[in-house]
């Protein structure tokens, strides 16, 4: 059995894989392979993969995989890394609702003494659209704080809305944290509709994907102060260097919210033992779609 892999996971999952499995770092073995372990930015895997007949499985290192889709063939099972950038993203999400509260990003911004009143977020209602994992992480960390957190899911749960009610629960909250994943369902889900919804003053946090939101929707209600934002991702990405957002957000950050070492480590890691689990006959976890 051959398993390709970036080469960032090669050493780990050489360790880890049982003897049957040859390791191989990408693009070497790609056309035998049966379990790939891409990297995002590898154009020349990701264009080779639909046409792959032997492989089973395509694991990501991300828990969104929405990049890498529409490039796995009908046959091969796709799974992410669902849990293992979750304290990273969390603590992004935190730092964001800090920086914003106790004016760091207005400060750095505009580099002058100034009588602005900073704000505790003690007390303060923090809407989660995209309630998963990280959102149960960033409800986590949020609690020491004070914060009142409103979980919305596709589907309603126990102490978890549904988004449907979206429209009525963004008048309730002083921050809107995004997470969702890119599907046909989320694509442009923030719209001028819902924008327009959110309290005056309030802050808008996306660390999800930048296609869920209407960017000139957002555009339209940052420009004259209504709303504020701190955005890890948007639409497009890259950034374009004249793109108004950047003179509009308090802060963009490169799309690494969730790229820390110790993050990147435990993807690894638990794409290597997704491996083993292939390996040995045994079910694998995080399936986005199974393969036919």
């Amino acid at each position: 059995m051959i398993a390709a892999v970036t080469d960032r996971a090669f050493d780990v999952v050489a360790e880890l894989a049982p003897d049957t499995v040859d390791v191989r770092r990408l693009p070497d073995g790609l056309d035998a392979a049966v379990f790939v372990l891409p990297d995002w930015m590898d154009r020349e895997t990701l264009d080779a993969m639909p046409r792959l007949e032997r492989l089973r499985v395509v694991q990501a290192l991300s828990a969104g995989t929405d990049w890498v889709e529409a490039r796995v063939p009908p046959w091969a099972t796709l799974c992410n890394a669902r849990g293992a950038r979750d304290a990273a993203v969390a603590e992004w999400v935190v730092g964001a609702l800090l920086g914003d509260a106790y004016g760091q990003f207005a400060a750095a911004r505009s580099r002058r003494w100034s009588d602005a009143v900073p704000r505790e977020l003690q007390g303060a209602t923090v809407l989660i659209v995209g309630f998963g994992s990280i959102g149960r992480e960033v409800e986590r960390h949020l609690e020491p704080f004070g914060v009142t957190v409103i979980g919305v899911a596709r589907q309603a749960r126990d102490g978890v809305h549904s988004v449907a009610e979206l429209p009525y629960l963004v008048r309730q909250a002083d921050a809107v944290v995004v997470l969702a994943p890119l599907t046909p369902e989320t694509r442009g889900l923030v719209d001028a509709a819902l924008l327009g919804r959110m309290r005056d003053g309030a802050l808008f946090v996306n660390a999800g994907r930048g296609g869920v939101v209407d960017t000139a929707a957002l555009v339209a209600e940052l420009r004259p102060g209504r709303l504020r934002a701190v955005l890890d991702v948007v639409d497009p990405e890259p950034l374009p260097d004249d793109h108004p957002l950047w003179d509009l957000a308090l802060a963009i950050t490169p799309h690494n919210a969730g790229d820390t070492p110790a993050a990147d480590e435990r993807a690894v890691r638990f794409g290597a033992e997704q491996l083993v689990r292939f390996a040995r006959g045994e079910p694998l976890l995080n399936v986005v779609r199974e393969g036919a």
